[in-house]
């Protein structure tokens, strides 16, 4: 405990980066445990995709929460470990993964991982650098370095997003609502993510494809709701019927779990979901 108290408030009290930031010294703590648990099962060892399905687990119980980034006020670098949505949930995991296998350990080193893959080039500048869209999310950490889009590799097939739900239901977003000057922004952003080419595996055909999906490799699962790209994310593990389960902050379950159920079966169950996009992060 006292580890952690002094490494809030060397981060309050010092670092010239505070001004952005949310969190409390619950969140340093948790942390710090993250750390502690990598340095327990000597995880730095291991391939990053263990780390990340170790680190996931990890989570496993913690509430959902919904809108936990939106903070009154400019656009802040917001950290909360006590509750996730899937998306705070997988960048978590993944920063945190990163983080053991580089050996920074430190609650600061973390914040500066978690800005780097949160925000479009790493750089905080307002509502509208946040990667809003997860398919711009995968375009940027691929730029980054930080992930592969493995989808094509494993048989996926070509897909073009049509957005524009951001930018045509501003009234569904906090920052969007009270300051109407960011959606031509937000509306720029949609283009260029429309122009772009990705590929996915389609529900049908991720049977003959699940063996080329590896322990702890990040799932993005595209959505036929107008407007948007991908409707769920979360994180591919491997159990012990010897199938791909997936690890994520659920809503309907209010907590972080893994289905019981193989992917597959999970993506039958839900007509919105139309396929799945994998991606591996880069070994450091």
């Amino acid at each position: 405990m006292i580890r952690c108290t002094l490494t809030f408030l060397f981060i309050c009290f010092f670092s010239p980066l505070i001004t952005s930031q949310v969190f409390s010294e619950k969140d340093v703590e948790i942390c710090n445990q993250k750390f502690e648990l990598a340095v327990d099962k000597n995880l730095a060892e291991k391939p990053i995709g263990d780390v990340i399905a170790e680190v996931g687990k990890s989570f496993i119980g913690t509430d959902y929460l919904s809108h936990g980034l939106e903070k009154d006020g400019d656009e802040q670098l917001v950290i909360n470990f006590t509750g996730l949505d899937c998306t705070t949930f997988l960048e978590n995991t993944l920063v945190l993964s990163r983080c053991i296998k580089q050996g920074k350990t430190i609650f600061e080193d973390y914040i500066k991982e978690l800005q780097l893959v949160r925000y479009r080039d790493g750089v905080i500048d307002q509502y509208p650098s946040r990667l809003h869209y997860f398919s711009d999310w995968i375009y940027d950490n691929v730029k980054k370095g930080i992930v592969e889009d493995i989808t094509e590799k494993i048989g996926g097939q070509k897909i073009k997003f049509k957005l524009d739900f951001m930018s045509t239901h501003p009234d569904s977003y906090k920052h969007l609502k009270e300051n109407p000057e960011f959606i031509p922004i937000i509306k720029q952003q949609e283009k260029e993510i429309t122009c772009r080419e990705y590929y996915f595996i389609p529900k049908e055909e991720l049977k003959s494809q699940e063996q080329l999906i590896g322990n702890g490799d990040l799932i993005a699962i595209t959505t036929t709701v107008e407007g948007l790209d991908i409707g769920h994310i979360g994180i591919a593990v491997m159990m012990e019927d010897g199938r791909i389960h997936l690890l994520h902050a659920s809503s309907p379950n209010t907590k972080v779990h893994i289905t019981e159920q193989p992917l597959l079966d999970y993506l039958m169950k839900y007509k919105r979901h139309s396929g799945v996009i994998v991606l591996r992060a880069k070994e450091i």
